[in-house]
């Protein structure tokens, strides 16, 4: 797995001439960090008094922070390897028709994969971003400030894995593929839409008024 090596290394690659890791391995790394960060707002707040009365409540959302990182982790990885389809599609020979037409049907079907990665980084990016809404509520307020990286974190990973998506659609020839797919994403910003200004209102309000 890409985040088993040291960061170092996934910087080197990600500046290199390399193709991979790109946009989307970052897209879903960012959705990981804001699940990691959730996470480690529920395990410093979980047995504190103050949040006592939520306690439950927040060992439920660390169980699932800690399954989103898992799958961001994982999208890490599977974007580079869509991305590695899609090249292979490319270099596939060209010089007749039946060649033509094996390579396109080869690539379409490769770009439609590749599309569904971050997709899924978009659909996992959106639950960690309501997920950091609620424990802006009922967290410790010592660590409220990495909620609203988090918030933050989650956002970018949405709209970063839209574009990731849009470059995707605007290659593929199946005009019902490309409407299921912008239905998806149009449902998923819709349903966001106000919540990481409004999560990073909470986390401000708190901040400034100790």
């Amino acid at each position: 797995m890409i985040l088993s090596q040291p960061i170092e290394n996934f910087l080197d690659d990600l500046a290199s001439k390399s193709s991979t890791p790109g946009g989307g391995s970052v897209a879903a790394l960012s959705g990981a960090t804001a699940a990691a960060l959730v996470s480690m707002v529920c395990n410093l707040s979980i047995e504190k008094k103050s949040c006592k009365e939520n306690e439950d409540e927040l060992k439920e959302i660390l169980q699932t922070s800690e399954k989103l990182r898992e799958l961001f982790s994982e999208l890490v990885d599977q974007d580079v390897e869509a991305f590695g389809d899609v090249m292979s599609a490319l270099r596939m020979p060209k010089n007749n028709d039946e060649e033509r037409l094996l390579r396109n049907e080869a690539l379409e079907h490769a770009l439609e994969k590749a599309t569904y990665v971050p997709l899924r980084t978009m659909e996992h990016g959106a639950k960690v971003l309501m997920l950091a809404n609620r424990v802006s509520q009922i967290c410790n307020k010592n660590v409220i400030s990495d909620v609203g990286v988090a918030a933050i974190m989650a956002e970018s990973a949405v709209h970063s894995a839209y574009f990731n998506i849009a470059i995707n659609l605007a290659n593929i020839g199946s005009q019902d593929f490309i409407d299921r797919i912008e239905n998806k994403t149009e449902q998923i910003m819709d349903d966001i839409e106000g919540i990481a200004d409004e999560t990073i209102e909470i986390v401000e309000d708190i901040i400034y008024s100790e």
